[in-house]
């Protein structure tokens, strides 16, 4: 408990700024619908929101390197804040592509601060321990903003302005503290062909987690809107997938410790495309948030078990150039899928969102059984201990892992590697 009374600042700002932020991200492509923007548009607006995102994974290092952590984290905050209540008063599209923009490139920044500043208090034995807290608050703040969307209607301005007063409230802690703000964040490094070298079933799942995944927090509300049952409705279909996320990440993570990670890849796939044709068909039915629970129990595990992948066949020193890359490729997944499935839904109905999952995971799931019969660089005895880690996090957070630690003591000349064999991938 010492070590996380050390970040105790840091982890109350990220949940005082999670809960606003999963408060918005409910909330805007509600209060699209409500303006009657078309699922296209929506799609559009919350792809520009993933964009902003990469790209202040990017640039946002380099604004630190300039300034120092309180101030871009201030600043940051300021444009998080005001590009939030600017969406609440403001309707065109265009303006929304904008200010949605901005939106990913200040989330993206914030997580950027606090994740490079844990990583600063964090000694090699505490990472994982701080890794772990930090992940279970991320999620658990994202699901309480779910619930705290219905303290007045989308229409109104009430939601708009709690999450807006969450924000603001989580810029408090950081800019109090008293810990010495870390040096200046590395310069974010990427490279898609590593990673595809590297594990094809990783950057698969990668890509497979941005274009599902990305899709639902860009859509989905926009789905549970479709039937008209309701705000209310609406919060409890969002939550029921984000607890299902949550409450799987360990049980699945401890199950492909012990088994080929592929194997785990393809049971999810088919388990996650079945529970999304549940999803399309449960609409009305009793058992509707049960499927809501499962396609987030299933989808939302994909992104760690393909970052566990790539780190079981890379070496200590590239775990954070291929976790970036894992975490971009999921961004980039994310940034074109709603716009082709916004369009599905202008065309076929809402229901076309979780059809169009239940295909895509079918797909996926049969390239990961394909790949599982090529020869792997590691046996399932050898791999790394899974970490559960959420796709909503920036670079920053891959230093926070004892991944590649581990992997430098377990092999500290890297010869139970074949990471130089780009011919011999999972």
């Amino acid at each position: 408990m010492s070590a996380l009374r050390v970040v105790l600042s840091l982890l109350l700002s990220t949940v005082l700024l999670i809960v606003g932020h999963g408060m918005q991200l409910t909330l805007l492509p509600l209060r699209a619908a409500a303006n009657g923007m078309p699922e296209l548009l929506i799609g559009l607006t919350a792809s520009a929101y993933f964009a902003g995102f990469v790209v202040g994974c990017v640039v946002v290092p380099r604004i630190i390197a300039r300034v120092g952590h309180i101030r871009c984290f201030a600043v940051l905050g300021a444009v998080m804040i005001s590009t939030l209540l600017s969406l609440e008063m403001l309707d065109a599209w265009v303006n929304w592509l904008l200010l949605r923009f901005l939106t990913g490139v200040a989330i993206s920044g914030l997580y950027t601060v606090i994740e490079s500043w844990l990583n600063s208090q964090a000694s090699a034995q505490t990472r994982g321990l701080i890794l772990a807290t930090y992940t279970f608050l991320t999620l658990s703040a994202m699901a309480l903003g779910q619930l705290l969307i219905n303290v007045g209607p989308v229409e109104s301005a009430t939601p708009f302005t709690l999450a807006a007063l969450f924000m603001a409230l989580g810029i408090i802690p950081v800019g109090l503290t008293r810990r010495m703000a870390p040096a200046p964040v590395s310069a974010t490094r990427v490279s898609f062909r590593k990673l595809y070298n590297r594990s094809h079933s990783a950057f698969a799942g990668a890509l497979l987690s941005g274009l599902v995944v990305g899709s639902f927090w860009s859509l989905g509300a926009v789905f549970a809107d479709s039937d008209g049952q309701g705000q209310m409705a609406v919060t409890a279909f969002m939550t029921a997938a984000i607890v299902g996320g949550a409450l799987c990440q360990y049980p699945i993570g401890w199950l492909s410790d012990r088994r080929d990670r592929r194997q785990i890849l393809v049971l999810l796939t088919l388990c996650s495309a079945l529970s999304s044709a549940a999803v399309a068909l449960g609409d009305g039915q009793v058992w509707f948030l049960l499927a809501v629970l499962l396609f987030g129990a299933f989808s939302m595990p994909i992104y760690a078990v393909s970052l566990a992948t790539a780190a079981d066949v890379s070496s200590s020193d590239e775990f954070v150039e291929i976790g970036t890359s894992v975490l971009l490729l999921n961004g980039l997944g994310a940034i074109f899928a709603p716009i082709l499935l916004g369009q599905l839904m202008t065309v076929w109905g809402g229901s076309a969102l979780f059809w169009s999952f239940t295909v895509l995971c079918l797909a996926f799931s049969v390239l990961f059984a394909v790949l599982l019969r090529q020869p792997r660089a590691i046996e399932a005895s050898d791999q790394t201990h899974f970490k559960a880690v959420a796709s909503e996090v920036a670079p920053a957070s891959f230093e926070l892992d004892p991944r590649g630690e581990e992997h430098a003591a377990a092999s500290p000349t890297g010869e139970d590697y074949t990471v130089d064999t780009p011919d011999d991938p999972d």
